[in-house]
């Protein structure tokens, strides 16, 4: 193998395809990242078995080639390049050369042979939606997915369509959060399937560096693959079924109050300080003279109470939260304001956008 391609095309391909690596991988050949250079196109791909993303970038290629490279060590070395310039060349004994004008290393490197197989995907149900929308839906909702494998459909987002519109959802079973976003060419039938949280962190990152406007989507039986701009990420998809969750979600509130998403943000932090010591817990009080007040329990370093000024429709309402889950929705939202609503102490309180009626957040209560 051996090729010339400019460091900045193989800056972006190694940092992309980076992202499908685990830190905990038991096999070596899995730390690497799978390099094949063939006709006129350099091909990069990583897996940790769950996921896979590849790319490719435009190379004069003059003997082609495979070879897998540590990742981490590529990576770091290729950012700290400064020529514009690279010559990639496989010597003898799984050596990788890389020069330029002004550096030239060797890396040992393991066989392509021992690389595994990138699945290929059967069509299926395909889609488009738009690349920011889809990248601001998935960020507004993965957080609330569970980090606890023991249930695995709860670790996943639910991606589900109607008609003309794409629903993601996410719950960890004490909160959840639901995203409605308008498709750019909709499936020839409603699909429904759940996707790895990790699968749609890594998926927001590439799609935040991608000029592309649209993302394809094709999915199959039990695999899923986005495409966007020449980067493919596959992944496998949960089997399970998902909470029917429309349940919970309450049809009316009997107290509605409309909040600055700064200065909420801002008391709930100063609150959690000390809510901290009896696990987040903080009390959220509503008056009909325009106040709210966001206060902790006394524990061992202290207690704190903020009031706030809040427009309010309907009665007098308290309701004890956890402050994080609060604050995770706050740190994603994308508006100045929200409604912040309440029906009891032990009714879910639910948070969605002043502006726009596509996002529902629920928390359930505390008991005091």
């Amino acid at each position: 193998m051996k090729l010339f391609c400019s460091q900045k095309d193989l800056d972006y391909a190694v940092g992309i395809v980076n992202k499908a690596i685990s830190p905990n991988n038991t096999l070596p050949v899995l730390n690497n990242i799978l390099m094949k250079a063939e006709g006129k196109k350099f091909y990069f791909s990583a897996t940790n078995l769950e996921i896979a993303i590849c790319c490719s970038v435009d190379a004069d290629v003059r003997n082609e080639g495979s070879i897998t490279v540590p990742a981490k060590l590529l990576s770091s070395y290729i950012s700290l390049i400064t020529d514009d310039k690279v010559e990639i060349n496989l010597m003898d004994g799984n050596t990788l050369s890389i020069s330029s004008a002004s550096s030239n290393t060797k890396i040992k490197c393991i066989s392509a042979d021992e690389f595994p197989l990138i699945p290929t995907i059967e069509k299926g149900a395909e889609f488009s939606v738009n690349t920011n929308d889809f990248c601001t839906s998935i960020n507004e909702t993965v957080f609330a997915a569970s980090t606890n494998i023991s249930r695995p459909v709860l670790s996943g987002v639910l991606l589900s369509s109607k008609g003309e519109f794409l629903k993601l959802v996410a719950t960890d079973s004490y909160r959840l959060a639901e995203k409605k976003v308008k498709l750019s060419e909709k499936p020839a039938e409603d699909v429904s399937c759940i996707i790895p949280g990790r699968t749609m962190m890594e998926l927001s990152k590439v799609m935040s560096k991608s000029e592309a406007k649209e993302v394809k989507v094709n999915i199959s039986k039990n695999q899923i693959l986005f495409s966007i701009d020449g980067v493919e990420l596959i992944s496998r998809l949960i089997d399970g079924k998902f909470p029917d969750y429309e349940k919970i979600i309450p049809a009316e509130a009997k107290t509605t109050c409309t909040v600055s998403v700064e200065d909420l943000s801002l008391v709930l932090k100063r609150v959690s300080l000390f809510a901290r010591e009896n696990n987040n817990s903080v009390k959220v009080a509503v008056t009909n003279d325009g106040r709210m007040v966001v206060s902790s329990e006394e524990t061992k370093i202290g207690e704190e109470k903020a009031d706030l000024s809040v427009k309010i429709e309907g009665e007098n309402n308290k309701i004890s939260l956890n402050s994080q889950y609060l604050l995770d929705v706050l740190t994603y939202i994308e508006e100045e304001n929200v409604f912040l609503q309440m029906t009891d102490k032990s009714s879910p309180a639910v948070i969605r956008p002043v502006k726009t009626d596509d996002y529902v957040y629920i928390i359930m209560p505390l008991k005091v």
